[in-house]
């Protein structure tokens, strides 16, 4: 019992101790200009744009794919009406 009590207390110390670290300012690490945050927002875009698509082709093909199960085990063969 004594163990995970000293465990526990060195987490909690370990963790209170790092969260200065997480507290960075990003003025010094992100310096570019506004364009360049407008043309990664561009390209985000574009690979949404792309993303769609592709995305109601996956779930269409999937969805034809349970149709066609579904369907072929009711399918019956016919009476043949020529004897």
């Amino acid at each position: 019992m004594n163990t995970i009590r000293t465990l526990t207390l060195t987490l909690a110390l370990a963790l209170v101790s790092s969260a200065p670290a997480l507290a960075v300012d990003t003025t010094k690490t992100y310096s570019s200009g506004l364009l360049i945050g407008i043309f990664l927002a561009f390209c985000a875009l574009i690979v949404v744009v792309q993303l769609a698509p592709s995305l109601m082709l996956l779930f269409g093909f999937v969805k034809g794919l349970l149709r066609r199960r579904d369907s072929s085990a009711e399918v019956q063969p016919a009476a043949n009406p020529h004897p």
